[in-house]
C-alpha cells in the first residue's frame, strides 16, 4: 500500500515536471515562419500607408500646382489687359495730340488767312481813301480856282459899278472863309458860293464837322458801346490818358505787377469801372501769361486760392476777364471752377473769346449762371489811329444789330487810342450811341 502510494507519488511528480517543462517551452518559442509572416505583414501595411500617403500628398501637390498655375495665368491675363488698356490710352492720347496739333495748325492757317485778308482789306481801304482824298483835293483846287475866278469877276464888276457892288464886297470876305471851314465837301462849297447864301455861315460848326468827318450810321435799338481796356498795371502814365476820357469805360488790371495795386486804386478813384485781368494759360504753352496765372496743372483748390490772392490785391472789383487763356477757357472743368467762384463772390466773369472753342457758354448754361462775353472786334490789333476808327465803325454795326457791343483795346495803345476815341466821341453822341461800362450794359448772357 505504501509502495503503491510512493509509486503513485513519483508518477505524479514526474507528470508535473513534464507538464511544467512543456508549459515553459510554449511561452518562449515562436516559429520563424510566423515571425517572417508578421514582418511581411507589417512591411506591407507600412508600404500601403506610404503609398496612400504619397498618393494623397501627390494629389494635394497637384491641386496646389494647378491653383498656382491658374493664379499665374490670371495675373498674366490682368497684366495683358492692363498693357492693352495703357496702349489704348496712349494711342488715344497720341490721336488727341495729333488732332490738337492739326487744329492748332488749322487755327494758325485761319489766323494767317484772316490776317492777310485784313491786310488786303486795309490796303484796299487805304487805296480808296487815298483816291478819295486825291479827288477831294482836286475838287477843292477846282473850287478854289473857280472861287478866285468869281472873285476876279466881282472885282471887275465893282470897278465898273462900285455902288451896287460895295455891299457884296463887304460881305464876301466874311462869308467865303467861313463857308470853307464849315463845309469840307467840295460840292457843298461850290453850291454854297453859287447860291451866295449867308445863312450857312452862321450854323454851329460842331455837328456838321462830326457828320462830314466820319459819317457814322445813326444808332438803332438803343445801341450801347462798351469799351474795355485790358493790360492795366504796367504803366501809370499810359493809364492816366484813358482815365481822363469823359465817358464811361471799364479797365482790367493785371495782378502781381509793379504798378498793379496803384493802378487799381487810380481806376477806382477816377470813377471808372475796375476789373481784374486774370492771366490764364494759352494753347501755345510757350506764351507766358504772367504772374498769378491759372495753369493746366492746377486743381480746384489751387485755382480758387489764386483767384482769391489776385482779387485781394486788385479788389474790390466789379468782375474779371481772361488774359490770354485760350487753353483754360477750352477746359470745361476749370471754367466751372472759375464761374462758380465768380458767382459765389458776387462778381461777374467776362469771356474775352480768345478761343472760338471756349466752353464758357456750355458750362454757364449747365450751371445756370450768367456771364458777359466780347462780341465786338479788338480796337488795336493794328496800332494806328485810322485802324481804331475803322474798327469802331465795324463795331457800330454789331451794336445796331444786337443792341450792345463789347469791344476790347489795351492800355499800351495810349499813344494813339485816347486821342482817336476823343475824336469820334462827339459824333457818336450826336448819332445817339450810349457809352456804358460792362456791368451797366445789356450784354449779360443768362
Amino acid at each position: 500500500m505504501a509502495q503503491r502510494r510512493a509509486s503513485k507519488s513519483k508518477t505524479t511528480a514526474k507528470s508535473r515536471r513534464t507538464q511544467k517543462k512543456r508549459t515553459k517551452k510554449g511561452k518562449v518559442y515562436i516559429a520563424p515562419y510566423k515571425i517572417i509572416i508578421l514582418c511581411a505583414a507589417i512591411i506591407a501595411i507600412c508600404m500601403g500607408l506610404l503609398v496612400v500617403s504619397t498618393a494623397i500628398n501627390q494629389r494635394a501637390w497637384n491641386k496646389q500646382q494647378t491653383f498656382l498655375e491658374e493664379e499665374r495665368k490670371e495675373e498674366e491675363r490682368k497684366a495683358q489687359e492692363k498693357r492693352l488698356e495703357e496702349e489704348k490710352i496712349n494711342e488715344e492720347k497720341k490721336l488727341q495730340e495729333e488732332r490738337l496739333a492739326a487744329q492748332k495748325k488749322k487755327d494758325a492757317l485761319k489766323k494767317e488767312e484772316a490776317r492777310k485778308a485784313e491786310e488786303k482789306r486795309r490796303a484796299e481801304e487805304k487805296a480808296k481813301a487815298d483816291k478819295a482824298q486825291a479827288e477831294k483835293e482836286k475838287a477843292e483846287k477846282a473850287a478854289e480856282a473857280k472861287k478866285k475866278a468869281e472873285l476876279a469877276a466881282k472885282k471887275k464888276a465893282e470897278e465898273k459899278a462900285p455902288k451896287p457892288v460895295t455891299p457884296k464886297k463887304e460881305e464876301e470876305p466874311v462869308r467865303t472863309p467861313t463857308t470853307e471851314n464849315k463845309v469840307p465837301s467840295s460840292q457843298q462849297a461850290l453850291s454854297s458860293q453859287a447860291t451866295g447864301s449867308s445863312s450857312k455861315a452862321t450854323v454851329p460848326s460842331t455837328t456838321p464837322v462830326a457828320e462830314s468827318k466820319f459819317n457814322f450810321p445813326q444808332a438803332k435799338n438803343g445801341a450801347q458801346l462798351v469799351i474795355l481796356l485790358d493790360d492795366g498795371g504796367q504803366n501809370l502814365a499810359h493809364l492816366q490818358k484813358f482815365l481822363d476820357l469823359p465817358f464811361p469805360i471799364t479797365i482790367a488790371v493785371l495782378p502781381q505787377l509793379a504798378h498793379s495795386k496803384e493802378s487799381a486804386a487810380k481806376v477806382r478813384a477816377s470813377g471808372k469801372e475796375l476789373m481784374l485781368h486774370q492771366p490764364m494759360q494759352a494753347i501755345n504753352e510757350k506764351v507766358n501769361p504772367g504772374p498769378g496765372a491759372i495753369t493746366p496743372n492746377m486743381d480746384e483748390k489751387q485755382i480758387k486760392a489764386m483767384l482769391y490772392q489776385n482779387i485781394s490785391e486788385i479788389g474790390p472789383i466789379a468782375g474779371f476777364n481772361n488774359h490770354e487763356g485760350s487753353l483754360i477757357t477750352a477746359d470745361a472743368e476749370k471754367m466751372e471752377t472759375v464761374l462758380k467762384y465768380a458767382s459765389e463772390n458776387g462778381i461777374y466773369f467776362l469771356d474775352s473769346r480768345t478761343n472760338v472753342n471756349t466752353t464758357v457758354p456750355a458750362v454757364a448754361s449747365a450751371l445756370g449762371l450768367s456771364y458777359y462775353e466780347r462780341n465786338g472786334r479788338f480796337l488795336d490789333n493794328v496800332k494806328t489811329r485810322d485802324n481804331v476808327v475803322a474798327e469802331i465803325r465795324k463795331n457800330l454795326d454789331i451794336a445796331n444789330r444786337d443792341g450792345v457791343v463789347i469791344m476790347i483795346g489795351h492800355i499800351w495803345s495810349a499813344d494813339f487810342m485816347p486821342a482817336a476815341l476823343m475824336e469820334v466821341y462827339p459824333e457818336l453822341l450826336e448819332k445817339g450811341y450810349k457809352f456804358k461800362t460792362v456791368s451797366e450794359c445789356r450784354g449779360l448772357k443768362r
